[in-house]
């Protein structure tokens, strides 16, 4: 039996947090022995507890933008030596086999594979644009340190291909969706209740943690010109957001009062029914303003038979065929943006159309099956 160590950026339950759940859930326990370090709490420790997985609380530091600065330099290199020296020290005792680095953000795995003398596996989920001098930091140690380098789509690959550090393959594995969570099936009619929604309107909606890139604004502004030409529609924003970043609820909240349809935009904070709200929505929106690698949303919304509208940039672009199972807008364009969105509001039809594509879709290339034994294959070296 190999003994993995995870190593991930938090403890919350978004993309990144889910699929690495969903590995851990999945994965043959006869075979492999997983044991995850975080390095805060959160919902995500209760769900690995849930699932009978092995997790501890390091507080070990995350490459952020707090620590660009000469002092957060000297505090970063501090805390990384203090506590990879106590996840070395734990991972000797409990016999680990490999280190899995679950982001791009995390950097103890290097000390780890160093001194255990171990194999790297580094999964890439991020597309990190600026600043650039970062992007190309981080993919050296990246090319240097990863035995595997496993990144979530095309896009990410080639972003990191683009510095040209890589000698050795890339290997893409998308990831999966639970069709059990995330299908048509599940109850929606008790969020209409709690939000007042009429039975005959359309729901247009996001789902994302508050953000610089996530694009919260760009919906807003789209969804603006929606709710004008259409009075059955209803727009849902759903997202936490990053502790000490809280002003930027605040914004989105007084710009949706500013609105003159405001009384049809719902905004709410993280909820743990992501699997309804997906089922909620008639057409989901993914407006981010930077190219998102895969956004696990996507996928959830697909595999709950929903047609996607997004910007025309990032993983995206492998998740969406145009005109198939969703529309893609020019980027930072709200008003095309809106004009996709209309295009679904209009047709019924080509709603329902694209909903069965979407599925159909997810299930032949998303499917939590093949993103686990992909994975399995890398843990076994059968690639």
């Amino acid at each position: 039996m190999k003994r993995i160590l995870y190593l991930h950026a938090g403890a919350e339950l978004y993309g990144a947090d889910i699929v690495l759940l969903e590995l851990l859930k999945n994965i043959d326990k006869r075979k492999f022995k997983p044991y995850v370090i975080l390095p805060c709490d959160g919902p995500l420790v209760a769900k690995l507890k849930e699932n009978e997985i092995e997790v501890d609380i390091i507080p070990y530091p995350i490459l952020r933008r707090k620590f660009f600065t000469p002092i957060g330099v000297l505090r970063y290199i501090n805390d990384y030596i203090k506590y990879s020296k106590i996840i070395s020290k734990i991972s000797i005792e409990k016999n680990i086999q490999i280190v899995h680095t679950n982001t791009a953000a995390v950097l103890e795995g290097i000390y780890i594979k160093r001194k255990l003398k171990i194999q790297q596996i580094w999964h890439i989920h991020e597309i990190i644009v600026n600043p650039r001098i970062v992007h190309k930091f981080l993919s050296f140690l990246i090319s240097k340190y990863g035995n595997y380098v496993v990144t979530v789509s095309k896009a990410v690959k080639e972003h990191l291909e683009s510095t040209g550090y890589f000698k050795n393959d890339i290997k893409v594995i998308y990831n999966g969706v639970d069709n059990k969570i995330f299908n048509p099936r599940n109850d929606k009619e008790y969020i209409k209740e709690e939000f007042n929604i009429p039975d005959d309107n359309i729901i247009v909606g996001m789902i994302g943690r508050v953000n610089a890139w996530k694009g919260q604004p760009d919906f807003l502004e789209a969804i603006d010109f929606v709710l004008k030409r259409n009075k059955n529609v209803y727009a849902m924003l759903v997202g936490g957001v990053f502790e000490g970043e809280e002003w930027r609820v605040k914004e989105i909240k007084k710009k949706i009062k500013s609105m003159e349809n405001s009384d049809r935009i719902i905004f709410s904070d993280y909820r743990n029914d992501s699997k309804n709200i997906h089922s909620l929505y008639d057409v989901f929106v993914l407006p981010s303003i930077n190219p998102d690698p895969l956004p696990t949303v996507v996928l959830e919304a697909m595999a709950t038979g929903t047609p996607i509208v997004g910007y025309r940039h990032g993983g995206i672009c492998e998740m969406v065929k145009e005109n198939d199972n969703g529309l893609l807008a020019d980027v930072r364009n709200t008003k095309d943006l809106a004009d996709k969105i209309n295009i679904l509001v209009d047709d019924g039809k080509l709603r329902k159309d694209f909903g069965k594509n979407s599925l159909t879709r997810q299930m032949q290339m998303f499917s939590l099956i093949s993103y686990i034994k992909n994975f399995e294959d890398i843990y076994e070296g059968k690639v």
